[in-house]
C-alpha cells in the first residue's frame, strides 16, 4: 500500500515508472526543473465537466492549453467547463496540483494529446504534493487507456 491511490495504481499497471519527490514551486517553469524536466514533459490533468456531475480527465502539455473548439467537437458537446475545486476533488479524489489519471474511482474517460505521443519520458501527478510519476508517455496511455485526440495549442506568453 502506497501514500495515494495513484502511487498504488501505477505500481499495479505494470509499466516502468519513477516517483519524483521536488519541493513546491511557483511557476511551471521552476516545477519542470526541480522535477528534473522541461516544461512540455510535464502533463498536466485537468478535470473538464460535461455535464451535471459527469467528467473527463485531460492531458495538456504544460507548454500547451486546451483548444475548447476542438475538445468540444471530438466529445460532441457543445458546453464544456474547468471543474472547480471542489468538483475536480469530489470527482478525482485528489487535490488541485496533485490530479493525476491514476487511481480515480470511478474511473473517468481519459484524453491525451495526440501530439506527445512517442515522447518519451513525461511527468504527471501522483495524488501527492511535491511527488510526480515519470513514466514512457505510450506506457501512460496505455496504462490509463488515454485516448489520443488533437485539442491544445500553443500557450500564449510566460508559464
Amino acid at each position: 500500500m502506497h501514500e495515494s491511490p495513484a502511487l498504488d495504481a501505477v505500481a499495479e499497471s505494470g509499466v516502468d515508472y519513477r516517483i519524483v519527490r521536488f519541493e513546491p514551486a511557483r511557476s511551471l517553469a521552476e516545477a519542470a526543473d526541480r522535477r528534473g524536466t522541461t516544461v512540455d514533459r510535464i502533463l498536466k490533468t485537468m478535470v473538464v465537466r460535461t455535464g451535471e456531475d459527469a467528467y473527463v480527465l485531460v492531458l495538456v502539455p504544460g507548454d500547451r492549453v486546451i483548444d475548447w473548439g476542438a475538445l468540444r467537437d471530438h466529445l460532441g458537446l457543445r458546453r464544456l467547463a474547468l471543474a472547480d475545486a471542489d468538483q475536480a476533488l469530489e470527482a478525482t479524489g485528489y487535490r488541485r496540483g496533485t490530479i493525476t489519471p491514476f487511481g480515480v474511482t470511478p474511473a473517468l474517460a481519459v484524453i491525451i494529446d495526440a501530439d506527445v505521443a512517442g515522447r518519451g519520458e513525461v511527468s504527471v501527478g501522483a495524488g501527492l504534493p511535491g511527488t510526480a510519476i515519470h513514466l514512457d508517455v505510450d506506457d501512460l496511455t496505455a496504462a490509463v487507456d488515454a485516448t489520443p485526440v488533437h485539442f491544445t495549442k500553443q500557450a500564449e506568453g510566460p508559464r
